[in-house]
């Protein structure tokens, strides 16, 4: 399992981070998402149903 940011399309709105209930993503100093610990990810798919700009993905 592995997560994958599409950077291009990420406007920053934090709505990933919102939801994710193990706090894996934070928005950066440029407002990009980044992900901050990938090994703590459950694989809820939160992040990837609420991104409005398909900008993040949960792959396995």
């Amino acid at each position: 399992m592995s997560l994958k940011i599409e950077t291009k399309r990420c406007k920053g709105c934090g709505i990933c981070v919102t939801f994710c209930p193990k706090a894996v993503l934070k928005v950066n100093e440029i407002e990009k998402v980044e992900i901050l610990d990938e090994s703590k990810c459950i694989s809820c798919k939160q992040c990837e149903l609420r991104c409005p700009d398909y900008a993040i993905f949960v792959e396995k």
